[in-house]
């Protein structure tokens, strides 16, 4: 199975795919949200950041969460069992919002306080740090982590985290 796009709402700012599993999909998902942010003309600093934020919450999802089981993935869109969700979007506002959207794992996810020398850990704390805001979302058969953060100027940390 390939990447492949989800249908999203007619005049929607939002982008949406899904995508295998495994972490072969991470690569996938950072270059289209890399192309299709600047095709939105989004400043490469911030581009940067959004695509950072998505590899460790998409490369999280595949090393610690089950993929989605069956269809009707995130707020109506359809994802195939096998997948994970991955989707984008463009507030009126200027926030962007990145989702991942899983079949959940036996624990939730938080930040954790790796040593030193670990070669792990960190996925939520980089998160918090460039995030304006994260949390988690649950829904039955599901778990959605998503972030924020301003799509024109200064990325703001402070990564308050709220679940759902």
């Amino acid at each position: 199975m390939v990447a492949r796009a989800v249908p999203v709402q007619a005049g929607s700012t939002s982008s949406a795919m899904a995508v295998p599993h495994g972490p072969a999909s991470v690569s996938t998902a950072r270059r289209r949200l890399r192309s299709d942010l600047g095709d939105r003309s989004i400043p490469e600093a911030v581009i940067d950041d959004a695509v950072l934020i998505l590899s460790e919450l998409l490369s999280n999802s595949c090393r610690h969460a089950r993929p989605l089981e069956h269809d009707g993935g995130a707020a109506g869109q359809e994802a195939e069992s096998g997948t994970v969700l991955v989707s984008w979007q463009m507030h009126g506002d200027g926030l962007l919002t990145l989702e991942v959207t899983d079949g959940g794992a036996t624990t939730r996810p938080v930040p954790a306080s790796p040593s030193v020398t670990a070669h792990g850990g960190r996925g939520l704390s980089i998160v918090g740090k460039l995030a304006r805001d994260w949390g988690v979302r649950h829904a039955p058969g599901q778990v959605t982590v998503w972030a924020e953060l301003p799509a024109f100027g200064q990325v703001a940390g402070g990564g308050r985290r709220r679940s759902a």
